[in-house]
């Protein structure tokens, strides 16, 4: 199989060919390789003996794999977990982070058929060359928002605690000079973004197909299994790396403050945001060193012709074979709308696509959104869940290839079996998502948002008697939990006119608008207290939570690696890497484009405290509904499970198996039991 890679290794994995083998005629030397072109390893005429020793399909392994690394740390590691630190920085919603998610699936999506196409006659190597440029290059773009949107100001140089009236304070009107410029660095991250997708294409198009050429073909799937193995480090080194960076304030150094009753701003102040930018600026130029070996690479590697011509065609026999070997479709471009024709009329094919495509949406959407699911569910920091969510959602998506590949290989499934298999595993999974009803975390007591002050004010409004007076600003957002283990939006709006500083911990004193503890045994002393901060969260159910969350992932790509081999055996043998590349563009249309913008939606559909400035311009959330985002993602991905199962089942009974396989089936299905057991 000429291999048409797929994106991202981790949601889309592919898949060595199981197909059942078929009697061939006699090969021929491949002459589209000629054995001039099978060149020594280095520059020109400069061909160092060192450099000949990597001039090898090991020596290329080793170089894809430590590419495929770097693609999987920046584009499905760090660029998920900063999500959530950028819509802070940067004042967008969940909506246009969603976008900032998609653009590279667009640029995939464009590219993936044309460069598989006329790279498939070029040089490969100097092609993923090209990729690791790029890469570096979106890796560096996407962080210069950083470098030139100048430091980071949280708001801090204002005491924001009630002013009594007449006080001097500032006054903030809303004018032109006051509008945030920030939410234009969108465009800026989306461009990133694009040249990364531009990156990706030749190295899961190109790169894989190389590795194909160039061994035998009971060698290829090892090759071909090793490279994506190793492709699936990156998501989990971007996630524990990137997580442990933002533990780092974003300015490397926290600013100074010249008030003496200043403390500075920790990890558990809402406020922090961490430096999401320095793994990018590092993994670009870890990534243009990777230039220089795939520029050395020949055309082919020694022995590649020698290789093709002793490869014997496993073609599986469908209703569509007879007419790909008659008239020869796919040997020039003006077969292209023929032969994608041909495949956009098998009704087994395009049910399994859209299947696996809206698979794809579910995972994406979590693999975007995950960290900051746990982080407003359960009340974590985003250094927290994003290392939790990558140790969690990596590991089990790994897991779950690993067992279908076995369990598939084992039983020797045909098929339609291994179709049936894929039921199972998405009932499954199916049944695990209603983690999400019995593990949702409440929403905790926000004076003004999901409780009065007090029996005082109404709901959705920061502003009741006891701070009318304050001039309290909503622009900024500094939390407080009262001594009634109520949360306020910040002093001010707590109704605190003072403060003191117990063991170097900021306090607030004289706050109107707080009750009385709930804790009898309290000292009057302390009755209307206040300390930074939101209040402890008081659900428990994270451990359940990521308990069943991690089996739901393992059930859900379980379905993943059988639904591509079903692929690879319900299409013609020569139209294989071509039905890779329909299903890729399709699952970037139907799911990993709209599954980031759908979950933003989603998301930001739950929000109940917006940033707002003076100006009433909407940034983004500070707080969530959590049982309302809780019952909005299981509904998204209940439906697009039930969607697959549907399409599944529909395969099922489409699919007709060819006459050289039909005979056997009724054999290979009474060896199942016992080669399982």
């Amino acid at each position: 199989m000429k291999g048409g890679g797929i994106e991202n290794p981790v949601f889309e994995p592919p898949s060595p060919d199981l197909g059942r083998q078929r009697q061939a005629s006699p090969t021929e030397v491949d002459a589209s390789v000629p054995a001039a072109e099978e060149g020594p390893c280095g520059w020109g005429r400069c061909a160092p003996k060192a450099l000949q020793l990597c001039n090898n399909p090991e020596g290329y392994l080793a170089a894809y794999s430590l590419l495929a690394i770097f693609q999987g740390i920046v584009v499905n590691g760090l660029i998920n977990i900063s999500i959530s630190t950028i819509e802070k920085r940067y004042e967008l919603n969940s909506s246009l982070t969603g976008l900032i998610s998609a653009s590279y699936d667009i640029a995939f999506c464009i590219l993936s058929l044309f460069v598989s196409y006329f790279g498939e006659r070029g040089h490969k190597p100097r092609w993923l060359a090209f990729s690791a440029f790029m890469l570096g290059l979106g890796s560096l773009i996407f962080s210069l928002p950083h470098f030139s949107s100048g430091k980071y100001q949280y708001g801090a140089k204002l005491e924001d605690t009630c002013q009594v009236p007449g006080a001097s304070s500032a006054n903030f009107t809303c004018n032109a000079s006051t509008k945030s410029s920030l939410p234009n660095y969108l465009y800026v991250f989306i461009l990133g973004q694009l040249l990364l997708g531009v990156g990706g294409t030749p190295l899961y198009t190109l790169g894989t197909a190389f590795i194909d050429d160039s061994v035998p073909k009971h060698k290829s799937s090892l090759y071909i299994g090793i490279g994506y193995a190793m492709s699936l480090l990156g998501p989990a080194v971007g996630y524990v790396l990137g997580g442990q960076l933002l533990n780092i304030y974003i300015d490397i150094q926290i600013p100074e403050r010249q008030d003496t009753t200043y403390t500075k701003m920790d990890q558990d102040d809402p406020r922090w945001l961490g430096a999401w930018w320095i793994a990018f600026v590092a993994c670009c130029f870890a990534i243009w060193l990777l230039i220089i070996p795939f520029s050395c690479f020949p055309k082919h590697l020694p022995g590649t012709a020698k290789i093709q011509a002793e490869k014997i065609s496993e073609t599986h026999n469908d209703g569509s074979e007879v007419l790909v070997e008659s008239k020869n479709i796919g040997e020039s471009f003006k077969d292209f709308p023929m032969a994608l024709l041909i495949l956009l009329k098998n009704p087994v094919l395009m049910s399994l696509i859209i299947a696996s495509s809206s698979e794809a949406l579910v995972a994406t959407g979590f693999a975007t959104f995950l960290p900051k699911f746990i982080e407003n569910q359960f009340g974590k920091t985003s250094s927290f869940s994003a290392t939790l969510g990558g140790l969690v959602l990596i590991p089990a998506a790994a897991l779950g290839q690993i067992i279908s590949g076995i369990l598939v290989s084992k039983c020797k499934l045909d098929c339609k079996s291994i179709i049936k298999f894929m039921i199972g595993t998405c009932s499954v999974a199916l049944l695990l998502n209603t983690v999400f009803l019995f593990a949702k975390c409440g929403n905790e007591p926000f004076a003004g948002v999901s409780e009065t002050y007090n029996g005082t004010g109404t709901l959705y409004n920061l502003t009741a008697p006891c701070n009318a007076n304050c001039g309290c600003l909503r622009s900024m957002y500094y939390p407080v939990c009262g001594r009634d283990e109520v949360q306020y939006f910040s002093p001010c709006f707590a109704g605190c006119s003072s403060h003191l500083f117990n063991n170097m911990k900021k306090m607030y004193r004289n706050c109107s608008c707080i009750g009385r503890p709930k804790r009898e045994n309290d000292s009057e002393d302390f009755l209307f207290e206040a300390v930074p901060g939101k209040c402890p969260t008081r659900c428990k159910f994270l451990p359940l939570f990521m308990t069943f969350f991690f089996f739901t992932v393992v059930f859900t790509f379980m379905a993943v690696t059988p639904t591509t081999v079903a692929i690879l055996r319900c299409v013609p043998d020569k139209q294989r890497s071509f039905a890779l590349g329909v299903q890729s563009v399709f699952l970037r249309l139907l799911g990993t484009i709209p599954g980031p913008i759908l979950f933003g939606v989603a998301i930001d559909n739950s929000c109940t405290l917006w940033d707002i400035d003076e100006c009433n311009t909407k940034g983004a959330c500070w707080v969530y509904d959590n049982e309302r985002m809780a019952y909005l993602l299981m509904g998204i991905s209940a439906a697009c499970k039930i969607i697959t199962i549907i399409f599944v089942v529909m395969a099922v009974y489409l699919y007709k198996p060819p006459p050289a396989s039909a005979a056997l089936s009724q054999k290979d299905s009474e060896m199942v039991s016992s080669i399982c057991t």
